[in-house]
C-alpha cells in the first residue's frame, strides 16, 4: 500500500480542513474520557451527549464557530484501522482528539454526481491529543482510526443538531438523494463494509484501506 500517514500540520490538511484553535476543551475533553465507552473491537458514535453538552465549550462553540447555529456534542471512540465508508454533510464538522488519532480523508469533487471514488484517492492525517479540527462540508470523512495498532480513540464530534438520526423519507430526484444514509448525512461504502450489507450505496472502489500496517 502506497498510502503515508501524513499530519494535519502538514501544508496538505489544507484541501479537508484546519485546525480550529483559541477554544478551552479542557473539561469537555476531561468529561468525553471520564464518562463514554471507548471499545476495544468496534466504535461507537453518539450524535449527542448531555454531560459533554453542560460544558462550556458548548456555548463557545455554538456562538462562535457556527455563529450561533443550533449545535450538537457528541463522540466517536472504539478501536479502528479500516476505511469501510465515506460520509459528507451539508457544513463543517468539528472534530476534537481527546487522544492521538488518523483520519481517513477523500475530496467529495471526486465522488460527485454519482462518481465511484478510487480509494487510491483517500489520505491519511495524524490527529494528535487535544487537537481540535474543522472538517469542511465538502471533505469526505468516516470514523476516526487508531494511531497505534490496539489502542483505542475517543473524539469529540460537533455538528448542528439533528445530524445523523433517522433520514427523512424522500423521492430520489437525483444522484446526491441516493446516498441519504441519515439526516444530514450522505454516505458511500465500500462493498466489504457492513454498512454496504445495511443499504449504503457503494461508491468506493480498489482496496478497502487498512492501516494496520502503518501504525
Amino acid at each position: 500500500m502506497s498510502l503515508k500517514i501524513k499530519n494535519v500540520t502538514d501544508p496538505e490538511f489544507g484541501t479537508y480542513g484546519r485546525i480550529v484553535e483559541g477554544y478551552d476543551t479542557k473539561e469537555l475533553l476531561e468529561k468525553l474520557v471520564e464518562t463514554t465507552p471507548a471499545p476495544a473491537d468496534s466504535v461507537v458514535y453518539v450524535p449527542s451527549d448531555a454531560v459533554l453538552e453542560a460544558t462550556p465549550a458548548m456555548k463557545e462553540f455554538t456562538d462562535n464557530c457556527y455563529g450561533g447555529m443550533p449545535i450538537q456534542i457528541g463522540y466517536c471512540n472504539g478501536t479502528n484501522t479500516l476505511l469501510n465508508c465515506l460520509e459528507y454533510h451539508r457544513d463543517s464538522e468539528i472534530d476534537i482528539a481527546a487522544s492521538d488519532c488518523v483520519l481517513l480523508l477523500a475530496r467529495q469533487q471526486d465522488a460527485a454526481d454519482g462518481k465511484i471514488l478510487d480509494s487510491s484517492l483517500v489520505e491519511a492525517f495524524f490527529c494528535p491529543a487535544g487537537t481540535a479540527v474543522e472538517l469542511y462540508a465538502t471533505t469526505l470523512h468516516y470514523a476516526p482510526c487508531s494511531a497505534k495498532l490496539g489502542a483505542s480513540f475517543r473524539v469529540v464530534i460537533i455538528l448542528p443538531k439533528g445530524t445523523n438520526y433517522d433520514a427523512p423519507k424522500i423521492e430520489i430526484k437525483n444522484e446526491d438523494d441516493r446516498r441519504l444514509f441519515a439526516s444530514n448525512k450522505w454516505l458511500i461504502a465500500h462493498a466489504d463494509a457492513p454498512e454496504a450489507k445495511n443499504g449504503a450505496v457503494i461508491g468506493i472502489s480498489g482496496e478497502n484501506i487498512d492501516i494496520a500496517g502503518l501504525i
